[in-house]
């Protein structure tokens, strides 16, 4: 598995301060600005066959190469994520999983050979050039049990109480308002049902200039929540038994991680 993202704050405050379009320090950055340029951003991945996220790392990087066996390498490669929601989700046959985030559908895929023709995968995305490369990708791949809908993470169009996995990757620091996110997560899931998530979280407080940077949004980097906030959040929406971990085997502890680090969290909660 890859190691903690580890960046430091004098870089990121440089790349991101007042340059490539970012916004003016005193400025205030509304909703709409950053889905508008969170949409722009990944269009663009869509229709350009880029990765994203700290180097461009591909799926390969990514997951266990048993679980991308006989995948084209165009699907397995495109990865929007920073972890592996999957191996992490525990996946069993029969339950039904909703991405939040689908992208290109990777995670959809993978967790669809897991849960098998009983079970059922939904993704949600807000970019539609996102929608038709996964939709595309889903149907070269003869996939029954999957399926994506537009819409928001903050309202998603889902029913309440009917999904038994909640995953994403790399998707959550990209959302405005978070605790509606964590607010719809707890209401689509059934009791008992269980939160995988892979997503950039800060160890600290960013620089003011880098959550202020438009461009910083679109990169995973300004809209990270504090591995504290992350968890406050989560419980303050109901869930229990949250746990975010450093995304690494070799037993990174978060306490020490640098401040002002952001790393790759691997973070689970469960709905009562």
């Amino acid at each position: 598995m890859s190691t903690p993202i580890e960046i430091k704050p004098e870089e990121i405050e440089k790349k991101f301060s007042a340059c490539c379009g970012g916004s003016k320090q005193d400025d205030i950055i509304s909703p709409d600005e950053i889905r508008t340029q969170v949409q722009v951003y990944y269009a663009d991945r869509a229709l350009n066959a880029k990765s994203c996220c700290s180097g461009d790392p591909g799926g390969e990087a990514l997951y266990n190469p048993d679980l991308l066996e006989d995948l084209p390498k165009d699907i397995s490669d495109f990865s929007l994520g920073c972890g592996d929601p999957i191996t992490l989700a525990h996946l069993q046959e029969g339950e039904t999983v909703l991405d939040l985030g689908s992208g290109g559908g990777l995670d959809c895929f993978l967790a669809a050979r897991q849960v098998g023709p009983g079970g059922n995968v939904i993704g949600i995305d807000m970019t539609s050039e996102m929608l038709s490369r996964a939709c595309l990708a889903a149907e070269r791949l003869g996939l029954s049990n999957v399926e994506f809908r537009q819409g928001y993470l903050e309202s998603m169009p889902v029913e309440s109480a009917g999904v038994d996995v909640v995953i994403s990757n790399c998707v959550i620091n990209l959302s405005p308002d978070k605790s509606k996110v964590f607010a719809e997560m707890f209401r689509v899931l059934k009791p008992g049902g269980r939160v995988s998530l892979s997503d950039i979280v800060a160890n600290g407080e960013l620089p003011e200039a880098v959550k202020k940077s438009m461009e910083a949004w679109g990169a995973c980097i300004a809209g990270a929540l504090q591995r504290d906030e992350y968890i406050r959040g989560l419980q303050d929406a109901g869930f229990v038994d949250v746990r975010i971990h450093a995304k690494d085997d070799s037993g990174v502890v978060l306490d020490k991680l640098p401040t002002k680090t952001l790393f790759s969290g691997a973070i689970t909660a469960r709905k009562p």
